[in-house]
């Protein structure tokens, strides 16, 4: 699996015409690449469109074109007023409030909806399209705020604060990251407030975008992430002196889990050619069998592969779909539909939630391990310089718990809740917008667990000497003591944890760890 932002695609993203991918998403979203629509768009987009103004000069009830919205869905709009009624939608929805959401989920959700209006199922006009193109191309990011999303009828109140700074209200931040207001941002770039025309402001704020976009990110990061927690295993199990017999691929073909066979070869990899574990190899040897937080991390791994396996998947298809309500159908019919509704988005942003927790949880028992002078087989107390005088990596072990115990918390599923809004309208919703915000605080916290893991492992290690670790560990110990001291007297320990954390999220440790051995999955 690719380091998360190894060898990142700055290339220019063209949507319209073909499904975009999650390097796509993570291109534009995380380092700017460049945004182009592709010309085939302009024909489904203008037949589109045709048919919507046909329907809104005539005196049909069409959801959100003729009539107001959710309970207000009876209440008819008369033709003066259907252009009033979209830029009305588009400021009464964007009533977001608390924190401001990350700079790249706002941008994942603005790519993400364009892709949607090229599709020529939204009825949207190209200028539409090419106002969010431009603002994604000037970095001109719509703040959003954390709550104003139930995650059904669509990200409303985020993507409604997009569809705000296209109208030139509400505000910006701008690429230098100053927040002003909407109108001075698009003033500055030559660009005139964007007018809506018939069910345009609707198809601006009805979709699961935002939840997507957090998907995206989160399999990308994921990926990578778990290849790190094989690393960091490894090192785990040579410095508790730990065996490599159990990776052997004959026993992981007896439970032949893709995810855990893939974990497995990593872990025999990794190991291969460790003095360390060669030294306590023969008949000698006192330990019949490792601890479980050793002997069975690919399985632990593989289950947490295969549920990302499936996020993937549907990520997959959620961004090769179209979401809006109504929508507009090839052969012009305007229909109303339930797509907007985020469950399967939601159900797996859950799910991986709980696989981060659950990988968590094994690097921390390793780590606990490594710091038990009753259990990590001659390794100094908390691997201090000095024990007694010096508490070593005691108190980094007690992050590790409180954040897997944080975990554990943000594991507890969104998207099993739902609360009626809309006057009993929408009266069954996927929370999977929350479910997206608490997942993105489960990988951060993921990374740096790992990356006290590793941490600890690397001064394991070095505690063996003059037994050497393998290759791999090796090279993982040798980035680290570029900028982060061993074993010595106790020491400010903030910083290196931040420094490690760091390591881990770039993907350093697994290129470090793949410059000795090769490739790994």
């Amino acid at each position: 699996m690719a380091s998360l932002d190894a060898g990142a695609d700055v290339r220019p993203v063209v949507v319209g015409g073909r499904p975009l991918t999650v390097p796509e998403v993570v291109a534009v979203a995380r380092h700017d690449a460049r945004v182009e629509i592709d010309a085939t768009a302009a024909a489904p987009m203008s037949v589109a469109r045709a048919a919507v103004d046909e329907l809104a000069a005539s005196d049909r009830a069409i959801y959100g074109v003729s009539t107001g919205f959710g309970a207000l869905a009876t209440t008819r709009i008369g033709s003066a007023s259907r252009d009033a009624l979209q830029h009305a939608l588009v400021r009464s929805h964007a009533a977001g409030t608390g924190p401001e959401v990350e700079r790249e989920v706002v941008r994942a959700l603005m790519l993400l909806r364009l892709q949607t209006f090229t599709t020529g199922h939204t009825g949207v006009r190209s200028e539409v399209a090419d106002r969010y193109r431009a603002m994604l191309n000037l970095g001109l990011t719509p703040v959003v705020h954390e709550y104003g999303s139930l995650g059904c009828s669509g990200d409303l109140a985020p993507l409604a604060h997009c569809a705000l700074a296209a109208l030139g209200e509400g505000q910006v931040r701008t690429s230098d990251g100053d927040v002003v207001p909407g109108g001075e941002a698009l003033a500055a770039h030559g660009l005139e407030p964007l007018r809506l025309a018939a069910k345009e402001g609707l198809a601006l704020v009805n979709g699961t975008d935002g939840m997507l976009g957090m998907l995206a990110l989160a399999v990308h990061d994921l990926g990578a992430l778990f290849t790190a927690a094989d690393v960091a295993a490894a090192m785990s199990v040579e410095a508790l002196l730990g065996t490599d017999r159990v990776f052997a691929p004959e026993l992981q073909g007896v439970r032949p889990h893709p995810g855990q066979v893939a974990s497995a070869q990593n872990l025999h990899r990794l190991l291969a050619g460790s003095a360390i574990v060669e030294s306590h190899r023969g008949e000698d040897c006192s330990v019949v069998q490792d601890a479980y937080s050793l002997r069975c991390a690919p399985q632990v791994a593989g289950a947490a592969r295969a549920t990302l396996q499936h996020a993937a998947d549907v990520a997959a298809i959620e961004l090769g779909s179209a979401i809006d309500n109504p929508v507009v159908l090839p052969d012009g019919r305007v229909e109303s539909n339930g797509n907007f509704h985020g469950a399967p988005v939601g159900y797996v942003l859950d799910f991986l939630a709980i696989a981060a927790a659950d990988m968590a949880s094994i690097s921390e028992r390793r780590t606990d391990r490594l710091l038990d002078p009753s259990r990590s087989h001659g390794l100094p107390a908390f691997l201090a310089g000095s024990p007694g005088i010096d508490s070593g990596m005691m108190i980094a072990q007690y992050a590790q718990a409180a954040m897997v115990s944080e975990l554990k918390r943000l594991a507890n599923p969104a998207s099993v809740d739902s609360i009626p809004s809309s006057a009993m309208q929408e009266d069954h919703v996927s929370m999977g917008w929350s479910a997206g915000r608490k997942l993105r605080r489960a990988i951060d916290a993921l990374q740096r667990v790992i990356g006290i893991e590793i941490l600890a492992a690397a001064r394991g290690l070095e505690l063996r000497a003059p037994l050497e670790p393998g290759a791999a560990s090796t090279a993982v110990v040798m980035l680290l003591r570029q900028s982060i001291a061993g074993v010595g007297p106790d020491r400010w320990l903030s910083p290196e944890l931040e420094q490690v954390t760091e390591l881990v999220r770039r993907g350093d440790v697994v290129r470090a760890a793949e410059s000795a051995v090769g490739p790994l999955r």
